[in-house]
């Protein structure tokens, strides 16, 4: 996708790999030394350790001061010259940022909890109506406020209150399901065990439908309530303003439901001169302007994307990062090998990162096509009275056939005809409707030989588009095996050579069937958008697949449908 060497920055010259100060013997030679080592000047340093007003500064300061090893030492016995191998960028700055980005994120949490709180009371009142009504006991309040408890506690070790990147409201369906099963399950086992009573297992079950159910409404709830909010995300610092960088930058600011808000890049050498980067983002210094840029703009979150500093010099920036209590996301290297299914084991201090994937010549995605031809043959006579009366409106909006066919590029480049209801006027010159966004795509577009295509579409093809009712067709290649209900949007044949050739990783998407939706399709990328996020969103699905993902796919297709643009 990206040359990860274009990535520059730092070319080592940060201040953690400066030469040290050289020794004063005078008395306020330790001093002198910390601070110049600090980038900070007498005047600075007393504004540094000037306490704040508000009184939960003054708490934070104090827990902090009392938290150190020895408060009590002198700042020449804190000198790092003192410890031999001691890594400064480990150090507490003596002036920490603001507690507002914490608290913010600390904020989220605790919504989130107090949000799932109220969905279990609600659960409790809605299990007491419902077991009253079928007059079957609710079971010991002790039992109760266990499982409660326990649940709560199994969210929260799954990580169910730490702040993540906002995705889909789905994300949280599994986490929750899981909590709350095992928490039944222990409650179960604990009542068979202490109190052998024969309503237990369905008391416990009862509960356990009732706070599954209500915790997923009000997490989706929640969700769907701060995608329509105006909520600024976290502001974002990203390391690094090469290709990856700007590629980051670039998504973030366009999806601001992720909760991260860039703000800008740190870099030394940008990838374009000048120090403005992609949608306006600056550069707003070198690594060794770090703490500068935290504490002037309120940075929350760092992303380490690619650059050409040395590693001393990244990993002493991400250190720093730690010791600012910033969160810190890293951009693995090699992050096209990666997937959702990775295993971290250790060798010493070595961290080996075990990356699974989906087979597509597995077993598993034979079950998979098999499946697919039994549900499009199903579909496909389910369907065929609103088929038959498409066909017949189509034949009389416009002269020319039913259906439109056209040769497509699926699994190992494999050609074959894919079928659509026609919506368009029959064209005698044979122009494709989309050139001028294939020579965008490739780079060879000339605003002096553009000529904007006329719109050809039918009344009843616009209908049929707005609604993707024009795809029925392909219920048939499906049954054919051409194509799978999930996959890649299939390519036209002479643009697929055409992408093959200048779009990155464009032939992996060739490795399963295509499909009649996908995960680029659900996620926004349909029609002439952009051909290089389609390819890597197709990707992902592969590396990926799982049961769960096609059915969470099918689940969001119907809201993509509503949302997407005729054209």
């Amino acid at each position: 996708m990206a040359d990860i060497g274009r990535g520059r920055s730092d070319n080592g010259r940060d201040a953690d790999v400066r030469p040290p100060p050289t020794h004063d013997p005078s008395p306020s030679a330790p001093r002198a030394a910390v601070r110049a080592r600090a980038g900070s000047s007498p005047e600075r340093e007393r504004v540094m350790r000037t306490p704040s007003a508000g009184a939960g500064r003054r708490v934070a300061t104090a827990v902090h001061w009392l938290g150190r090893s020895a408060p009590w030492t002198s700042a020449a016995q804190h000198d790092s010259t003192h410890v031999a191998g001691f890594d400064v960028a480990y150090r507490t700055p003596r002036r920490m940022p603001e507690p507002a980005p914490i608290s913010r994120r600390r904020r989220r949490g605790l919504l989130l909890l107090a949000l799932d709180v109220l969905a279990l009371a609600l659960a409790v009142g809605a299990n007491a109506v419902g077991a009253s009504a079928v007059s079957a006991p609710v079971g010991p309040p002790v039992w109760l406020a266990l499982y409660l408890a326990l649940t709560i506690t199994a969210i929260a070790a799954r990580r169910g209150y730490r702040f993540r990147l906002k995705t889909s409201p789905f994300e949280y369906v599994g986490r929750i399901v899981g909590a709350t099963a095992l928490a039944a399950t222990l409650i179960i086992a604990a009542r068979v065990v202490a109190d052998p009573d024969p309503d237990a297992a369905p008391q416990v079950v009862r509960i356990w439908a009732f706070s599954t159910v209500y915790l997923i409404a009000g997490r989706v709830a929640a969700e769907l309530a701060a995608h329509r909010t105006v909520d600024q995300g976290l502001n974002t610092l990203i390391v690094g303003s090469g290709e990856i960088g700007n590629t980051l930058a670039r998504r973030l600011w366009e999806r601001p439901e992720l909760g991260l808000r860039p703000i800008g890049f740190l870099d030394n050498e940008p990838l374009v001169d000048g120090r403005i980067e992609a949608h306006g983002l600056p550069v707003l210094g070198a690594s060794w302007d770090l703490e500068d840029v935290v504490r002037e703009h309120a940075v929350e979150h760092v992303i380490v994307a690619f650059s050409t500093a040395p590693h001393e010099v990244t990993l002493r920036l991400v250190r720093r990062c730690r010791a600012l209590r910033l969160d810190v996301s890293l951009v693995p290297r090699l992050f096209e090998e990666m997937s959702r299914r990775v295993t971290i084991e250790h060798v010493g201090g070595i961290a080996l990162a075990r990356v699974d994937r989906a087979d597509p010549r597995g077993w598993q995605f034979e079950i998979k096509y098999a499946i697919d031809r039994i549900a499009g043959v199903t579909l496909l006579v389910a369907t065929a009275p609103l088929m038959g009366i498409l066909a017949v409106l189509v034949r009389l909006s416009s002269p020319g056939p039913v259906f439109f066919k056209q040769r497509r590029v699926g699994l190992d480049d494999r050609e074959f005809d894919i079928l659509k209801f026609r919506t368009m006027r029959v064209d005698p010159e044979g122009r494709e409707n989309d050139a001028r966004w294939v020579a965008e795509t490739l780079g060879v577009f000339d605003e002096a030989d553009d000529v904007s295509a006329e719109d050809r579409r039918t009344t009843i093809g616009r209908l049929l588009r707005r609604t993707s009712l024009d795809e029925l067709p392909q219920l048939l290649n499906i049954v054919r095996g051409e194509m799978s209900m999930i996959g890649p949007r299939p390519e036209r044949s002479g643009c697929a050579s055409m992408f093959g050739d200048h779009v990155y990783r464009y032939g992996d998407r060739h490795r399963v069937k295509s499909g009649l939706t996908g995960w680029a399709q659900v996620n926004g990328l349909r029609g002439q958008t952009s051909l290089q996020d389609r390819i890597e969103w197709d990707n992902f699905y592969i590396e990926n697949w799982s049961p769960w993902l096609d059915l969470k796919i099918l689940l969001l297709t119907p809201g993509a449908i509503l949302h997407t643009d005729e054209s």
